[in-house]
């Protein structure tokens, strides 16, 4: 009954429209006085999930982010993906410049919806022009900017650390979401191949050396971003916390001073925007922990883990059920309420069958984020559909190759470990 209450709570604030971290802590309150712990417990368990150091990580990624996905990075990194796919003259080119641009901006921005916009308003129009359909971009668009949650600096993976109550190391999730993207990126290009023979789309273009040499030296400010990020995780100069910091210091040293496309009277409108943002993610982790306590209390993990084991005691057939209930809970929430309410009832049925919780975690996001570019809530499918100018309808009809590639690495990343674990294993331990 105490369960029924918190969850039926929350799902009923959710269908009356309340916005989400309201109805966390909605059920919070509800599953409280059902189990009969003071409010005063409550308040304090709701401050205590955000007065975690790792917090920092949030605001300094997501501002990062902001000013390099704003301040001409985005074109840069096209031009610069232009003049590597234009050494080979492969058929549908451009298509691959639009994947291998998504894969630098992601490791700058770690956000799927600015990777969809930024590289969108750039590739989209390019790419119709080169006389590609406008729905194939867009989809393509779409299904790259996937990528953006898995490798660094991805702020899901930051919060899905915080969601483990800080049990995961936030360094351990950044590299373990290095192949899983890296797998996308390269799935979506073989596609893009096959699709580019089977419908004549045109050969990319050879760059001239000296316009090369140009963009590469132009290109090159923004990549030493993501030297900064990965460089200094790797290499144990920085923790993910200090390379938010100084990503942060140099991409506003790169945006400001050195390409100066931004205007400086646009920079407070940009702090404004990222401080709502960080509001928004850290009032939802707050109460998304307060609605974490009552679900030990009640006992929810367990009850779930003799759920599963009442179904199978086979770890891949449970590996499958979780997958199916991920889907379609992306489908249905947007990804940081999803990993902040089903982290801690799932993650610990997953390591009763012996998944590795780094596993889980790319498993979570990578199945998230494939909710993320389908209706009905599909933030990246929407925005897509906003910079590309194209209908749903238009869309959904074409996309389904795209779903096709991301459920085969899904499938790849969920029973295949070691493409999530072999670099954290082998680079922090």
């Amino acid at each position: 009954m105490d369960i029924f209450i918190l969850l039926g709570t929350m799902i009923a604030c959710f269908l009356i429209g309340m916005p989400i971290a309201y109805s966390l802590a909605m059920a919070a309150i509800a599953g409280a006085l059902s189990v009969g712990i003071p409010l005063e417990a409550l308040m304090l368990k709701i401050s205590d999930g955000v007065s975690k150091v790792a917090m920092l990580t949030i605001p300094f990624f997501v501002l990062a982010g902001a000013i390099m996905a704003e301040g001409g990075m985005a074109r840069r990194l096209v031009a610069f993906a232009d003049v590597l796919v234009g050494l080979t003259r492969l058929r549908g080119g451009l298509s691959i410049v639009n994947v291998l641009a998504t894969t630098f901006l992601s490791g700058i921005s770690g956000s799927a919806v600015a990777d969809t916009s930024a590289i969108g308003s750039v590739m989209i129009p390019q790419m119709e022009k080169n006389g590609y359909p406008r729905v194939f971009a867009t989809n393509l668009t779409i299904s790259s900017s996937v990528q953006a949650l898995l490798v660094p600096p991805s702020h899901n993976a930051v919060l899905y650390s915080l969601a483990t109550g800080g049990t995961i190391s936030i360094s351990a999730l950044f590299m373990a979401g290095v192949f899983p993207g890296l797998l996308i990126g390269f799935s979506l290009i073989m596609l893009c191949l096959v699709i580019a023979y089977r419908e004549g789309h045109p050969q990319g273009r050879t760059v001239p050396a000296k316009e090369a040499i140009k963009i590469t030296i132009d290109a090159a400010w923004g990549l030493i971003t993501l030297v900064i990020i990965l460089g200094g995780i790797l290499g144990g100069i920085f923790t993910a916390i200090e390379a938010g910091a100084v990503a942060c210091i140099w991409a506003f040293f790169v945006t400001m001073f050195v390409y100066r496309d931004y205007k400086w009277r646009d920079l407070p409108v940009l702090l404004h925007r990222t401080l709502r943002t960080v509001a928004m993610v850290m009032t939802l982790i707050a109460c998304a922990s307060a609605v974490g306590y009552i679900m030990a209390l009640t006992q929810m993990p367990a009850k779930m883990t003799a759920f599963f084991l009442s179904i199978s005691s086979n770890k891949y057939v449970i590996l499958l059920l979780l997958n199916v209930l991920l889907l379609l809970l992306g489908t249905l929430l947007d990804m940081a309420p999803s990993i902040l309410i089903a982290t801690p009832i799932l993650l610990p049925v997953m390591q009763n069958f012996g998944v590795d919780p780094v596993h889980f975690g790319m498993i979570m996001l990578l199945n998230l984020g494939i909710g993320l570019c389908h209706p009905p809530v599909g933030a990246i499918l929407f925005v897509g559909c906003a910079v590309g100018k194209v209908s749903l309808e238009e869309v959904m009809r074409k996309i389904w190759p795209f779903y096709g590639v991301m459920l085969f690495v899904l499938m790849l990343v969920t029973y295949l470990p070691e493409i999530s674990l072999w670099l954290p294993r082998h680079i922090l331990h």
